[in-house]
């Protein structure tokens, strides 16, 4: 079940937010989710050139469908696995789930370079559902692990790093993955050289986060997760300004994604273009997504108050 805390800001915050960087309780973390956001879109970006460019599919409406089935799977898995992640983010010490997590991701590549290496493109779409599975386990720890290294006037600071940094891994992730995807070698040797790059430093960054203990150790899972679900939507409701918020940042992510889906197969089947002209349409649409996320991420009550989401 989440808590919905509304925290008091404080009005006496000495010191820049950058000055987290520096600080060994925050920076790994940093580190740890960035490459992960990062190596996300490399994988997911490539996935979809390869699938309208370079597949058997490419050209047929064959490889539109296979594409919006890729944005499924990658999306499936939160709806499927965030009410009951929400729970083992409680009940366990959060540092070394994330580094079990981690662990996974570079299985995981490991999968997906074969993938890309003999174009298969099923077992892509296997390793594609796992890394949504992956991070659908992440995002509760990465939400609920920053109010127990951070002070109370260090949060609105710290996870505005987070969130930028986490759009800056979308966006280099995306480019890096679409420009590599188009070099002759990228299928084969790029990508997959940089997806499993990306999974270690990922890992090697999460060795040194700090111990956060388990908020609950003593609480008992329910593995009902549609059950948990609605029951979080029930949470959610008792604060209509947080309820509207959490509205209105899941659709701006729904119709982000929904264009950046679609795209490929646009460029190649409407405008004749390719590989590289992607890459430019999707940087630019996400650095337009970021400046419009950024003018209404921060949710502020009566301009003193800000709004805390744990476990959800």
């Amino acid at each position: 079940m989440p808590k919905i805390i509304l925290q008091e800001k404080s009005e006496d915050s000495s010191h820049s937010q950058f000055q987290l960087l520096k600080e060994n309780r925050f920076r790994p973390f940093f580190l740890t989710q960035f490459f992960g956001a990062f190596n996300d879109n490399v994988f997911k970006n490539a996935l979809f050139i390869l699938i309208a460019f370079q597949s058997s599919y490419a050209g047929s409406t064959d490889s539109t469908n296979i594409i919006n089935l890729a944005a499924i799977l990658f999306i499936a898995p939160f709806l499927l696995f965030s009410a009951i992640a929400g729970q083992i983010a409680d009940r366990y010490e959060k540092s070394s789930l994330i580094r079990r997590i981690k662990l996974a991701e570079i299985c995981i590549m490991l999968v997906a370079a074969f993938g890309f290496y003999f174009q298969i493109i099923p077992l892509l779409l296997f390793a594609l559902f796992s890394m949504g599975m992956q991070s659908s386990l992440f995002g509760p720890i990465k939400y609920s692990i920053i109010p127990q290294h951070l002070k109370k006037d260090e949060l609105v600071g710290g996870n505005a790093l987070v969130e930028t940094a986490t759009f800056g891994a979308i966006l280099l992730g995306t480019m890096l993955g679409g420009i590599l995807i188009g070099l002759s070698a990228g299928t084969k040797l790029l990508i997959p050289f940089a997806m499993l790059t990306l999974a270690m430093l990922g890992f090697l960054s999460s060795i040194k986060i700090p111990l956060a203990p388990a908020v609950d150790p003593n609480l008992k899972l329910k593995w009902n997760t549609l059950s948990e679900t609605f029951n979080n939507l029930a949470a959610l409701r008792e604060n209509r300004t947080v309820f509207n918020s959490v509205l209105g940042v899941s659709w701006f992510w729904f119709l982000g994604s929904t264009y950046i889906t679609q795209l490929p197969n646009f460029t190649r089947l409407s405008l004749g273009a390719n590989e590289q002209v992607v890459t430019f349409f999707l940087a630019l649409f996400i650095k337009l997504l970021k400046s419009f996320f950024h003018s209404f991420y921060l949710v502020r009550i009566n301009c003193k108050f800000t709004v805390t989401l744990h476990n959800f």
